[in-house]
């Protein structure tokens, strides 16, 4: 069974789909990988560039996602949610 992994940033801008994109390349299919933001937002394109540069397409991330957009993921990765920003940011309850 593959483990779930839920990344998240403010605006899953870069940090989140980056983490997406070296998870999913480098995970070699073990993991669920979703990423999600606060307050998506658009995908930076110099975070594909970025990751381009290390041989990692995330052109196809392109469409933010909300956190609140995941019920079932949120339930599914107790224990293993990544969060990429500072804890008093993301209010998961509201």
């Amino acid at each position: 069974m593959k483990r779930r992994v839920l990344f998240i940033c403010t605006h899953n801008s870069a940090r989140s789909q980056m983490a997406e994109g070296l998870l999913r390349h480098l995970g070699n299919d073990r993991f669920e990988v979703f990423s999600a933001g606060t307050e998506a937002t658009f995908v930076r394109p110099l975070a594909i560039k970025a990751m381009a540069e290390l041989g990692i397409d995330i052109s196809h991330l392109q469409s933010p996602r909300h956190v609140l957009s995941f019920p079932e993921q949120q339930k599914d990765v107790t224990g293993r949610l990544r969060t990429l920003q500072r804890p008093q940011v993301a209010n998961l309850n509201n």
